[in-house]
């Protein structure tokens, strides 16, 4: 479980945000279409009871039994995750709503000067001049009233169709992404070695049996070699989440499955959860080396515990203790849960990281936004120098049950020798 710091830090940080997003959902969708003070008290309370929930959410995943009130809490993020899009969309619609507004405000007459030439008399008394002059009549107020309807309306549709297709997209069979990584150091013997690779499942109060059933389905029917798992397995403790995780009993491969520490394992005590996985007979890497392969070919997988998870951590320790003693000329795999510091894993002379932890950005925009912070390393295949990165966008999820325009994602990396 967080630290009770983590979770304080979460309720200030996410209050603050909800507090401003409800404050823009009140002003578009209440305050601009109704002045009953009835209405408008109403929503006020609504919103602030919705805020509070979409907050106690996040509580209620690590406090409770995950079976306890599951679909109160599915439903308190997936609406979290609605108000978010509908805010985006209205935030989109905004521009238009201004501009067609200002066209729509009523135009304040300015009368030329009445020439010398022309008598007040005449003016009055001639009706095309009378009308010429006449001020442009305001616009009726229901023409503004439709407009703010219609564009209020249209961004409300719009951003609970985008949060209703992350919602299904969240929970549904992950999409399986194959592709190939040369190594020239690999041994021709081991051409073809097959990794499925998963990340950040977040086992928790909304990822459970079914889920779980179908990713390991869809893992073994990739007939891997070895399964790689890089961290952010778990959102809670070993009693309240072990039954789940033994869903993930069936990952078997002839070369193992093996798992490095993410962030959120850590949170959740990643020492009791690193027993219990090797009581399930996986492979927990932690900061050390091993040789997959046979006595006649191999290659070198490493795993480090994620450092920045650590407080007062030193980033380089574990990677360091990993490559104690190791060949250079050999083959190697890097399991690390972030795709941070490539720099140092060139360095080091690895030939390919596995990765996880962004989710690829999870929600659009911030799809977008992970693809700048990271450097191009938010999800998928990159290089930097000699040594390759395959970053996952995970099969999970965190906050809101949410993936839109980042799929969740079971990866199968075929080495080529060579």
């Amino acid at each position: 479980m967080p630290s009770w710091s983590r979770l304080l830090f979460f309720t200030l940080f996410a209050g603050t945000a909800l507090f401003v997003l409800h404050a823009w959902l009140y002003r578009r969708l209440v305050a601009d279409h109704t002045n009953n003070p009835r209405l408008r008290r109403a929503a006020i309370a609504l919103f602030a009871l919705l805020s509070v929930g979409a907050v106690a959410g996040r509580f209620l995943g690590y406090m409770l039994n995950p079976n306890s009130g599951r679909l109160l809490t599915v439903a308190l993020f997936s609406y979290s995750g609605l108000a978010l899009y509908v805010a985006f969309a209205l935030l989109l619609v905004e521009p238009l709503r201004r501009w067609r507004l200002r066209r729509l405000a009523p135009a304040v007459p300015v009368h030329p000067p009445v020439s010398a030439a022309t008598p007040p008399a005449t003016v009055m008394n001639d009706p095309a001049t009378a009308v010429a002059q006449a001020p442009t009549p305001a616009p009726a107020p229901t023409r503004r009233d439709a407009l703010t309807a219609l564009l209020s309306g249209s961004a409300l549709a719009a951003g609970s169709g985008a949060a209703a297709f992350g919602v299904y997209r969240a929970f549904d069979k992950p999409e399986v992404t194959e592709i190939p990584v040369r190594l020239p150091k690999l041994p021709r013997a081991l051409d073809g070695f097959t990794f499925v690779h998963l990340s950040d499942i977040h086992v928790g109060s909304l990822i459970q049996e079914r889920f779980l059933r179908v990713l390991v389905e869809v893992a073994l029917a990739q007939k891997p070699d070895a399964v790689a798992i890089t961290g952010d397995l778990v959102d809670g403790s070993v009693a309240q989440l072990g039954k789940y995780v033994r869903e993930l009993n069936g990952l078997r491969a002839r070369h193992g499955t093996w798992f490095v520490t993410g962030n959120h394992d850590v949170y959740s005590n990643h020492d009791a959860w690193c027993r219990a996985l090797e009581g399930f007979g996986w492979n927990v890497l932690r900061n050390r080396r091993v040789q997959l392969g046979d006595a006649g070919a191999s290659f070198d997988l490493l795993g480090i515990d994620d450092p920045f998870a650590f407080r007062g951590g030193d980033n380089d320790a574990g990677l360091q203790a990993a490559l104690e003693g190791r060949d250079p000329e050999r083959a190697s795999v890097l399991l690390a849960h972030r795709p941070e510091l490539p720099e140092r894993t060139a360095a080091a002379g690895i030939d390919l990281q596995l990765s996880g932890h962004t989710h690829g950005g999870q929600l659009f925009p911030v799809t977008t936004l992970a693809s700048l912070a990271w450097r191009g390393r938010a999800r998928g295949h990159s290089t930097w120098g000699n040594t390759q990165f395959y970053v996952s966008r995970g099969c999970g999820f965190v906050g809101p049950p949410l993936r839109v325009d980042s799929p969740p994602e079971v990866v199968k990396l075929v080495l080529v020798a060579g």
